[in-house]
């Protein structure tokens, strides 16, 4: 989320005002992370939210980067009506994604229309402009629920297929249509749902492809994963839709299921936010974030699952303390055991799933 209060503190800040009930202004939440963490110096350079980041993507130097963005990128100043939140960055802080060499930004979530239908095409054509790839939202549902395509130097391709759904907070009125501007929404987690999912991947599948398929849902915080998600997730990798299920909406990493040599991502956490020096879930340490390194073979099975721990801190990510990637491998072991994973630490800086 590279919006409100990190916008602030890069090269080009938009209007910091806000319509929270309990913040009025973005530069806020900027105090808040200084008391907490000691000053920012501003404007920072675009790469500097990335720190040690940055070091880890040239170590696993993956042929494809992909983050939900959970951000407007606008400057749109009508904010969407009866929403608490409402996350924007300034488009000319676009750089910032491009430092990282991002290739796709998954939209399907519930921040993307914070800032109205304008806002949400200001956001489409500056990542386009970027030369960034999107998935889950767009002009129409057509466009919506099209895959962002990575086209990769070995010759193979990776689509990504993106859809939100309300347990996340998507509100349901956000749904694209044949003549409006939307999100890719999901109903439900049917079998009927998944059969679509898969029908959808069908249409646009070759040979030597790996499909992921990025889900915005369910609840910010929390463990439980429901037996609804889990056979839902199943069912795309069983339906031929899915080798990567990329989950996302937890404030915090949950657990990991690898099935039939794919990965179930259930909830990837955040990577990256403002919310430092904001109390209230501190069991969870939302502070502490994961980079997931998937690499697989020619028929798309998973071969090794990396994680990379970091730690967010005057909104800057930073390689985990030993003590803090211990704490990250204790939770995800004791919550991916219950799916049949094992995570093991290499080092302090990786993390290794395994099937048990």
């Amino acid at each position: 989320m590279t919006g409100r209060g990190i916008d602030q503190v890069l090269p080009h800040p938009g209007a910091p005002r806000l319509y929270e009930p309990y913040m009025d202004s973005a530069l806020g939440y900027v105090e808040i992370a200084e008391r907490r963490s000691g000053r920012i110096e501003r404007p920072v350079e675009p790469r500097y939210v990335w720190g040690d980041a940055l070091e880890a993507l040239e170590r696993e130097r993956p042929d494809a980067r992909i983050v939900n963005l959970e951000t407007a990128v606008t400057a749109a100043e009508d904010p969407w009506p009866g929403k608490g939140i409402h996350y924007r960055m300034h488009p000319l802080n676009t750089p910032c994604l491009s430092a990282a060499r991002i290739d796709c930004c998954v939209l399907a979530n519930n921040h993307v229309l914070d800032w109205g239908y304008r806002g949400l095409e200001e956001t489409l054509e500056t990542l386009q402009r970027a030369r960034i790839a999107t998935a889950g939202a767009g002009a129409d549902a057509d466009a919506a629920a099209a895959p962002a395509t990575i086209e990769l130097a070995s010759g193979g391709r990776v689509l990504v297929f993106a859809y939100g759904l309300e347990s996340a907070g998507v509100p349901r009125e956000w749904a694209a249509a044949k003549s409006r501007p939307g999100v890719a929404l999901i109903d439900d987690l049917s079998n009927a749902a998944a059969e679509a999912v898969a029908t959808s991947v069908a249409a646009q599948r070759r040979t030597g492809d790996v499909v992921v398929v990025s889900l915005h849902w369910g609840g910010n915080w929390g463990y439980e994963v429901s037996q609804a998600e889990r056979a839902f997730a199943r069912r795309l990798i069983d339906c031929g839709a899915a080798d990567v299920v990329h989950g996302h909406s937890s404030h915090h990493p949950k657990g990991i299921e690898l099935y039939r040599e794919r990965p179930i991502l259930y909830g990837c956490g955040d990577f990256l936010n403002d919310y430092e020096g904001i109390g209230g879930h501190e069991r969870f340490r939302p502070d502490l974030s994961l980079m997931y390194f998937a690499s697989f073979d020619a028929a798309a099975r998973l071969e090794r699952l990396a994680l990379a721990p970091m730690r967010i801190r005057r909104f800057r990510l930073e390689r985990a303390a030993e003590r803090d990637a211990r704490w990250l491998q204790r939770e995800l072991e004791r919550e991916s055991r219950r799916f049949g994973t094992r995570v093991q630490m290499l080092s302090p800086g990786v993390l290794l799933a395994v099937a048990a």
